[in-house]
């Protein structure tokens, strides 16, 4: 299917906003994710792997950094796939395949030196991100390293990760009856608002893509596709993440960034 390379370049470069509410800081991630992976490999990755990579927006940002890497992007949304295809250079791979399928590993081969998963397990239940875990390790080269990065709180601070979620049918500036119920609640408003801007950054983005004809067979194959399978959010702590990693055959693992209730885990083989 052809796509206009003027629209991709647009709805690519809108898909960096509607994700910015829900992964806030995301250039100090992937500088975290990729100074990290220079450090412990010592040189640049030769191949990497990019776990729901979407419209290729990291991966293309990975190919800028490290000219000469392979790297490949998995995903199993059509459309952002297409507009992957669409725009990405000759040194990135794009595989449609889905992460719950214990089989996905088949369609990337092993031996990579860095595999990321950037907002994109918390779509999966816990026994699948296990099952990732484990698989991540297998197809590692040695020395290599998984990096995981979505909504994974600090079990340290309950407090602090629990005012960070926004309230169910809150809104911005509600009002709050004592002073530590207004600090409370100027807290939850901003989460709220926070929310309420990415939600609809989200919507916008996903609506500007039905104005493209040649992307709405892929959007109705979309639908499909996810109509019986909605996103299971599941959100764990850091030490269940942890614990995931080294019963998956990890040696170290550990946080390289944080940002409010987003972190990054880094494994180790």
């Amino acid at each position: 299917m052809l796509l206009d390379p003027v629209g991709v370049a647009a709805r690519r470069a809108g898909w960096d906003e509607a994700m910015a509410g829900f992964l806030p800081g995301h250039d100090s991630l992937e500088r975290a994710i990729a100074t990290t992976t220079e450090a412990v490999l010592g040189r640049p990755p030769a191949r990497v792997l990019d776990l729901g990579g979407g419209p290729g927006r990291f991966a293309e940002r990975l190919s800028t950094r490290w000219p000469a890497a392979r790297i490949t992007l998995l995903d199993l949304d059509p459309v952002l796939l297409a507009l992957a295809r669409a725009a990405l250079p000759h040194s990135v791979s794009v595989i449609g395949a889905d992460l719950t399928c214990p089989s996905w590993p088949s369609a990337t081969g092993a031996g990579y030196d860095l595999v990321t998963a950037v907002m994109a397990v918390h779509y999966l239940d816990a026994a699948p991100i296990r099952d990732l875990y484990r698989r991540a390790r297998d197809i590692l080269a040695p020395g290599g390293l998984l990096v995981i990065a979505d909504v994974m709180p600090d079990d340290g601070l309950p407090s602090a990760m629990n005012a960070l979620i926004p309230p169910a049918g809150s809104a911005p500036g509600s009002a709050v009856g004592s002073a530590a119920g207004a600090a409370a609640g100027a807290a939850a408003g901003s989460a709220a608002g926070a929310a309420a801007g990415a939600a609809d950054a989200w919507s916008r983005w996903w609506a500007a893509l039905r104005e493209s004809p040649s992307l709405r067979p892929l959007l109705t194959e979309r639908a499909e596709l996810f109509r019986d399978r909605p996103p299971a959010e599941f959100t764990a702590g850091v030490a269940w993440h942890a614990v995931a990693a080294r019963e998956a055959g990890f040696g170290e693992c550990g946080l390289i960034w944080r940002e409010a209730r987003h972190a990054a885990l880094a494994a180790l083989t």
